[in-house]
């Protein structure tokens, strides 16, 4: 169970926090000096820390400083109520993992805390899983690389082959095939194992606030820039950084990305000053980047430049020797999560798994035997348990061509199209908003009608965190009236 430790001396400010912050698989420590909250992270090792920069004894970044050197890789989140920010972004050039001001929005507070603990958890966790047998079973809980056939034991040298240079690494693969798992083992191998390691995927972030978010900006720089912002380059320092789905990043940010990777050096959006940076890059695509380097979409010279040494991941459908490992890690690790200890896969459904193909690789099987541990109601997971899609008898050589012709896809594809078809006709406003919102409504409405309502259940379901589940809720109107306190509390 995760720790996050809370250092500040009001106490109705801890109180707020502990309140605000509690959950169930969350363990809060609380102190109100910096010297005991040095002591408990030497005594708990807590993954996370929120620190205020007023403390009685000491100054919040001096404590800062002292936990760093008792743990490089703690994130820690400096808060403070005055208006200058000069301290806290001080913090935030150390290595903070981010700064808010008081009075704190709770929302956006629960967010950074979860973000926070997420990176603590991949930063320590190793990425490569180790398939020995154990005496004791193991709570797993964040994804590893599950593997042991030949493709994956080429994966495995070239991860141990790279790791130990400070060079640039380009990670090439299909959706879901593990880039991210493969960047994580390659930090944690590396010299720089004890320096931050930051992720962002450069798809998931508008285009106008992806140089923000990389680069940092200057208050008032654009029009919400109403303070400086540390980018992710600067945090970074040191460190290593991945950027993931770099194939999609614009042609600007493309630019201030070969500054960086040639000299180090960067400005922030707005800024004059030029910075100066030791960051180690690894980047991942699922895009075919000489193709879009014909297209004029991603610079050739960037392409060079990372393309230092490349790692290209199997598809699972190349890989399949693989399968019965990772359905009995996924097994292992949902049936912890879930309550659901000790079930085991039935012939028939592991003759399912077999014979489908896998578009979305172990990405989509990790959902898929979730879904279907969820949907077991005895120790012995069978086919009925398996979503719809997974049932037909498809193989690999068939490929997704048997999909289509599935008569279910055909009428579902006819029936969208003909909606589509309408909106047209009717000269609909804002038309790809307004299918997405359709399809979103109908797609959470379902997800939360299997699990009854239960958020959190259904956030995973989902693929996204319980915050962005609600926030998407909200924005759609809609209500959960299953939900009970017991159920989705915290």
């Amino acid at each position: 169970m995760p720790t996050l430790l809370i250092v500040d001396d009001e106490p109705n400010v801890l109180y707020a926090m502990e309140k605000g912050l509690r959950l169930e698989q969350l363990t809060i420590i609380s102190k109100q000096t910096a010297r005991a909250g040095i002591q408990a992270i030497r005594e708990h090792r807590p993954d996370v820390v929120v620190c205020d920069v007023r403390l009685p004894d000491m100054s919040g970044l001096d404590a800062f400083q002292k936990m760093r050197e008792i743990d490089p890789r703690l994130p820690v989140i400096i808060i403070t109520a005055h208006a200058t920010t000069d301290t806290a972004i001080e913090a935030m050039k150390r290595g903070a993992f981010d700064f808010l001001l008081k009075p704190y929005d709770l929302v956006e507070l629960q967010q950074v805390v979860a973000k926070a603990l997420e990176l603590s958890r991949i930063s320590r966790v190793p990425a490569i899983y180790d398939q020995t047998p154990k005496s004791e079973p193991e709570d797993i809980v964040v994804d590893r690389i599950v593997g042991k056939s030949k493709a994956m034991q080429q994966a495995y040298k070239d991860i141990g082959r790279v790791a130990v240079q400070n060079v640039n690494v380009l990670i090439l693969g299909e959706s879901g095939t593990g880039k991210e798992l493969v960047a994580r083992a390659i930090y944690q191998h590396s010299p720089r194992a004890n320096n931050p390691f930051l992720a962002i995927n450069c798809a998931a972030i508008p285009e106008s606030l992806l140089e923000s978010e990389l680069f940092g900006h200057e208050k008032g720089s654009f029009t919400s820039a109403d303070r400086r912002r540390i980018g992710k380059f600067e945090q970074a320092n040191t460190g290593t950084l991945f950027l993931d789905e770099i194939g999609d990043m614009s042609i600007g940010a493309q630019a201030k990305v070969l500054r960086i990777l040639q000299d180090g050096r960067f400005e922030r959006v707005g800024g004059s000053e030029t910075i100066q940076g030791d960051v180690r890059i690894i980047a991942a695509t699922n895009n075919n980047l000489e193709e879009s380097i014909t297209k004029k979409t991603f610079r050739e010279d960037l392409f060079y430049r990372l393309n230092t040494y490349t790692i290209r991941l199997p598809s699972l459908r190349d890989r399949l020797d693989d399968l019965p490992g990772l359905v009995e890690y996924f097994m292992n690790r949902f049936g912890v999560e879930l309550g659901k200890r000790n079930l085991r896969v039935s012939t028939e459904m592991m003759d399912k798994l077999w014979e489908y193909h896998w578009p979305g690789n172990v990405r989509e099987l990790q959902s898929t035997i979730r879904y279907a541990i969820i949907r077991a109601t005895s120790d012995i997971i069978t086919p009925h348990c398996l979503p719809e899609y997974v049932k037909p008898n498809t193989n690999a050589s068939v490929g997704t061509s048997a999909k289509a012709e599935d008569g279910g896809t055909q009428d579902f594809n006819i029936q969208l199209r003909e909606y589509i078809e309408r909106l047209i006709v009717s000269k609909q406003p804002n038309l790809a908003e307004a299918i997405y919102l359709q399809v979103d409504k109908i797609l959470f409405e379902a997800a939360l009608d299997f699990v009854q309502g239960h958020q959190t259940q259904a956030a995973d379901l989902l693929g996204i965190s319980r915050t962005t589940l609600r926030a998407r809720m909200q924005s759609l109107g809609m209500t959960v009236t299953k939900t009970t306190k017991s159920s989705d509390e915290g």
